[in-house]
């Protein structure tokens, strides 16, 4: 397998979620994300203590989600018409919709207790920046949690919107050299699970 195999980012000169085409992949993904927003605040535990960032939030699934399991939530997307999206279906108390980036997340130093980015790493223009935004927000103790589709080596078109597990530990590693610690990858069902923590 060559370099590329490695690369996370593999979607970074997608064109993005503009206009009409946005707005109707928002709606699309407002049914097709409902799955990985439980996963996401079941798996990080989500309550009234927390302060969760959700970098690429699409049309606002998980962030609704922890919103009413009582978290402040910070819900940012480069998309106007995701956010649109989002802020249509439900503009309750506890959500900052946001439009920005991985790479300019638009929070103060060590204020979130969970960071997320749900299949949308593959789309981050800059994994490294990215992940040091990660950790610039976290406090101490703060949890990184990312869910990519798996993808096999060969995918093309719609398949490859996610990982082969090279690319899940590929991204592992990255997250350690960002200084995160205990960094885990955990296939579950069709998806790869990538955790880690602020120390």
């Amino acid at each position: 397998m060559g370099d590329s195999e490695n690369v996370v980012n593999h979607h970074a000169a997608h064109p993005g979620f503009s206009g009409l085409t946005g707005t109707l992949y928002g709606l699309i993904f407002l049914l097709a994300g409902r799955r990985n927003a439980r996963r996401a605040n079941e798996i990080a535990g989500v309550g009234a203590d927390d302060h969760v960032v959700d970098i690429g939030c699409g049309p606002g699934n998980a962030a609704r989600l922890a919103a009413r399991r009582g978290a402040q939530v910070t819900a940012i997307d480069p998309s106007p018409a995701m956010l649109r999206v989002a802020r249509a279906v439900g503009r309750g108390p506890g959500i900052v919709w946001s439009e920005g980036s991985a790479e300019t997340v638009s929070v103060p130093d060590g204020t979130a207790t969970v960071v997320w980015s749900l299949a949308t790493v593959h789309h981050w223009r800059d994994v490294t920046g990215g992940l040091c935004e990660v950790r610039r927000v976290l406090a101490p103790g703060g949890r990184m949690l990312v869910i990519e589709r798996q993808s096999p080596p060969d995918a093309t078109g719609f398949a490859s919107h996610g990982w082969t597990a090279r690319q899940a530990e590929s991204f592992a590693d990255q997250c350690r050299r960002a200084g995160l610690s205990d960094v885990t990858v955990q296939a579950d069902d069709a998806t790869w699970v990538v955790s880690g923590y602020r120390r």
